[in-house]
Order: C-alpha cells, then sequence, then structure tokens
C-alpha cells in the first residue's frame, strides 16, 4: 500500500476561522503536539504577510521538531516583479526550510478578473516562480488554487497551468477545491481526467467544506491515488471550513488500513481534537465523529442493551482506538440498563431488576417530565445515584443568600451576594461581587467554604447556559440552567430548574460544588 502523507495547515488555513486568533506560542504549542502526533507537514503560516509567521519559522529553526516538517506558505510571484525581487518568494526561501509551498492561479476567471493580466502572463509567473525556489535548494509543493473550478471552466488552461509548475521542477500538486463547491462524483472524475496526462505520479488534494463534502471528497481523491492530503484539525478553516484530518485520519487508518500514524499514536486522536478547540477557544463539537463526547454515546434503551452486550452492536469501531470512551447517557427514554451500567461505572451494584433501579428509574422520569435533563449533566446524575446509594455526606447546609444588583452612579452594574452557611455545627457568613448575581453567589459560596474544604478554589466555572422551558409563561416560565465546571483532573457538568432563574443558577451551581466536595473525599 503506497505512503499517504498528511499536510496539517491548522496554523494557517485554520487561522482563518472567524473569531479565531493565534498567539506565536499558541502556534508553536499545537505544531508540537502534532509533531508528536505524527503528521507529515506541518504548514506553519505565510511569512511574508505578518511577522508573527516569519518568528514561528525563526523558533523552529533553533528547535527542529522531531517528526514533521514545518512548510512556510506563499504565493507565485506578483506580475509586477521577477521572481528572484518578489519579497514574498524571498520570504520563503528566508525561513530556511526543506519545503515550501505556494500556491498559483489555476481558474482564468482570476487571471483575467483578479490579476487582470493576460492568460500567458500568468503561465509565465507559474514557471519561473517554481523554477526560483528551485534553485534555492527547496522542494515546492504547487497548490493548484480553484483547480476544479477552473477544470470545469477552461479544462486545457487549467492543465496547461499545473504541468506548467511540474515542468518547472514542482515536485507535488495539489488540486485545490478552494470554494469547496465541488460534488465528489465530479472531483473524481475530473482527477481521473487530469492524473493521465500529469508527468508525475503523485499528486495532493486541499479541499473546503462548503458543501459538507470535503472528508468524502478528500477520501475519494485517495481512492484515486492521492498520496497527500491537506485539511486542518476540526475542520477549522475560513467560511464553512477545512477537510477535517481528524475524521480523515480515523478513517484512512481504521477503515482503510493506511498507517498514517503509529498505532499508539491513534489513540491520542480526541486529544488533540480537544487540545485544538481548547487553544483556539471555541467549543468542541459533541457531535464530531470518532472525538465528540457523542461520538460513542448512546441513549434508547434498545441501544444502550445492545451495545452493553456486544458495542459492535451500534458502534462501528472501537472508541478506545482513538482515545473516545463509550457513553450511556440517562434519560427518560433510556431504561433501567442504563442505569445499570452507569452504577457500575461509579462502583454500584444495581440489579436491573430490583425495587431499587426501578425507584430511581421512576425518579429520573419524574425530574426529566419537570425540566431536569441528566445527558447533559454527569455531575448532577452521579450525585444522585450516591445520594440514592447512601453513599454521600452533607458537607454544609444552606441557611439563607441575598442576591442584590446594584446600578451605580459610574455606570457600573454590580451584584453582590450574601450567604449563610452551618459547616460542621459551624455558621458562616460570607458575602462577595460578582460580574453577575450567579458570579456573586459563586463567590460568595466559595468564600464561605475555603476555610473547610480548600479545594474548592481549585474548581472554576467554565459555562453557564440558560434555556426557556415553557415560553408561553413568559416572564414566569420555567428555565433550565447547566453549569459546566473543572478542575486539575476533569469537567463535570450539573442542572437546576426553576421558574426562578436564581433558584436554578443556585441549584445548578450547589450540585457542582457538592460533586468536587465529594470527589475529592473519596480521593484522600
Amino acid at each position: 500500500m503506497e505512503k499517504l502523507f498528511i499536510y496539517d495547515t491548522t496554523l494557517r488555513d485554520g487561522a482563518q476561522t472567524e473569531g479565531i486568533s493565534y498567539s506565536l506560542q499558541d502556534k508553536i504549542n499545537i505544531a508540537k503536539k502534532l509533531d508528536d502526533f505524527g503528521v507529515s507537514f506541518i504548514e506553519g503560516g505565510w511569512p511574508f504577510s505578518n511577522p508573527k509567521d516569519t518568528e514561528f519559522f525563526e523558533y523552529f529553526k533553533k528547535h527542529p521538531l522531531k517528526n514533521a516538517k514545518v512548510v512556510p506558505f506563499g504565493s507565485t510571484a506578483h506580475p509586477s516583479k521577477p521572481a528572484s525581487k518578489d519579497k514574498n518568494l524571498l520570504s520563503l526561501v528566508k525561513s530556511d526550510t526543506e519545503y515550501v509551498t505556494i500556491f498559483g492561479k489555476t481558474w482564468d476567471l482570476h487571471v483575467k478578473d483578479i490579476l487582470k493580466i493576460p492568460l500567458e502572463d500568468n503561465i509565465k509567473i507559474i514557471s519561473e516562480s517554481v523554477q526560483f525556489l528551485k534553485k534555492q535548494g527547496k522542494k515546492v509543493f504547487y497548490d493548484a488554487e480553484h483547480f476544479f473550478d477552473g477544470f470545469k471552466a477552461n479544462p486545457a488552461y487549467a492543465l496547461k497551468t499545473i504541468n506548467t509548475a511540474i515542468a518547472a521542477g514542482a515536485d507535488l500538486v495539489v488540486f485545490c477545491d478552494t470554494n469547496g463547491g465541488t460534488l465528489t462524483w465530479h472531483a473524481l472524475d475530473i482527477i481521473r481526467q487530469v492524473k493521465e496526462k500529469l508527468s508525475i505520479n503523485n499528486f495532493g488534494m486541499h479541499c473546503h467544506n462548503d458543501l459538507d463534502l470535503a472528508v468524502a471528497n478528500s477520501i475519494a481523491a485517495v481512492n484515486c491515488g492521492c498520496t497527500h492530503i491537506q485539511g486542518t484539525v476540526n475542520g477549522l478553516g475560513e467560511r464553512c471550513g477545512n477537510a477535517d484530518l481528524v475524521s480523515i485520519m480515523a478513517i484512512l487508518q481504521l477503515k482503510m488500513g493506511y498507517g498514517i500514524v503509529p498505532q499508539n499514536k491513534m489513540a491520542l486522536l480526541t486529544h488533540i481534537s480537544h487540545y485544538v478547540s481548547e487553544v483556539s477557544n471555541v467549543a468542541h463539537r459533541d457531535n464530531h465523529p470518532f472525538v465528540g463526547k457523542s461520538a460513542f454515546a448512546h441513549k434508547g434503551g434498545v441501544h444502550i442493551d445492545a451495545v452493553n452486550k456486544n458495542p459492535l452492536a451500534y458502534e462501528h469501531a472501537l472508541p478506545s482506538l482513538v482515545g473516545n470512551k463509550s457513553r450511556f447517557i440517562v434519560s427518560e427514554l433510556a431504561g433501567k440498563t442504563t442505569l445499570v451500567v452507569k452504577a457500575k461505572e461509579l462502583e454500584f451494584d444495581l440489579d436491573k431488576k430490583s425495587p431499587q433501579a426501578v425507584r430511581i428509574h421512576k425518579l429520573i422520569q419524574q425530574l426529566e417530565r419537570e425540566g431536569y435533563q441528566f445527558e447533559a449533566a454527569d455531575g448532577s446524575f452521579k450525585l444522585l445515584l450516591n445520594k440514592e446509594f447512601k453513599r454521600y455526606k452533607k458537607f454544609f447546609t444552606l441557611l439563607g443568600f441575598r442576591v442584590s444588583v446594584e446600578k451605580r452612579d459610574d455606570g457600573r452594574l454590580i451584584s453582590e451576594a450574601v450567604i449563610k452557611l452551618k459547616i460542621n455545627d459551624k455558621f458562616e457568613h460570607s458575602a462577595a461581587e460578582g460580574d453577575g448575581p450567579v458570579n456573586a453567589l459563586d463567590n460568595a459560596l466559595r468564600k464561605a467554604l475555603a476555610k473547610f474544604y480548600p479545594t474548592v478554589s481549585q474548581m472554576h466555572l467554565t459555562d453557564f447556559k440558560v434555556r426557556v422551558l415553557d415560553e408561553k409563561n413568559g416572564t414566569a416560565a420555567k428555565v433550565r440552567v447547566l453549569i459546566q465546571s473543572q478542575d486539575a483532573d476533569e469537567d463535570w457538568s450539573t442542572i437546576g430548574v426553576s421558574e426562578n432563574i436564581i433558584e436554578a443558577s443556585w441549584q445548578a451551581l450547589l450540585d457542582s460544588v457538592e460533586y468536587k466536595l465529594l470527589k475529592d473525599s473519596k480521593n484522600k
């Protein structure tokens, strides 16, 4: 089986995602993770476009990666300058890397309407740009921008552009679906026509996801002989994103038998995916194939019962192969099998036919009718089980709290919470301010608990969601509050439901803190 190369462009194309801005250290850290994982090439950025990308390549001159090759990105020379004096090309040379990537115009529309030069002048630019880089001792990847649109519009010209790059010395041509608008069977038909007319055997694929086909088109290209796949972690990228390398690598290795990375490294795929989301400061998609929280989650009772007997019944691959795990979601749909499995995970012995199982199942059904949703609140569910199994101790008792919001003359809106607790037969009275009522209440609660349970300082709230459950009741509607919390070891979700948003928030906050205290007490 022919060797396949993964070319990651998260740090360049992925950085063009709306709302993402990587620092230099972010880019260095992601590159090191990808290198350890085993990708072949890491496109670090466009050094001509900004100083940060120049510094990135300067860093890796002094601290070379172990496995991957860092690659700078640029364009063919500007029409107004010879290649040898083009600052963009000179910045690629100055990056001092073995490989460089440049893109050139393939679609005659871009040559005529964007560059506004004769078609033959573009051919000359491609040839001179590649020749210049080859004379500097570089291995050149040539990205044929808008290749599929260009081939549909003017097949002869599109083919001429890539053969020009090859004749000038390009080591690889990459077919780019830059607008992301190509259907899979059209891409296959074009690739089959073109590859027979290339003077080199290897080619690459670079897909955008505007039709949600970037992964499918990339995999299809491999079946057509493609040996080089470009994309980004989690499909980050401009507009609808790029081809998702997470899914692509998992499919190629687990379903098609390619040795993309060492098998022991494939188990890091979920970690890599979540790490990039974290550094990018974007929420990780729960339903992300292979690596999402819900990728191997089961909610229906029939599914859960079957998976508990044989995972292959409803799972297409072993979750552990990509570092993920099966999850059984608690809801009114799940049945008692879920309770048994969840209880076993928590080291509780629960018989599916026991009165206890029946009682807990009915309790969950009742709570979900009231608006609770335990599939999104694992922390609250674990607390519920601990209480039902009498493995829970009460850490404190609430005597009362008060929350106020004050609009001050300087325009600031200040929230203050006052709380009274009974802890180990001692009374604790605390007050704190916050950015909002819930933040103030959280601060006051943890301030009161800190001298008795110091580890509460190690946790923090990472997300707060409110959903109105019965909109027709207007401001009197019942609301569901979900709070996400984390410490150094794990993250957990808790829930509260009430017609009063402060009360619902308190319920979720109380569960969050109690989960942390219970967890720490068991680890002592």
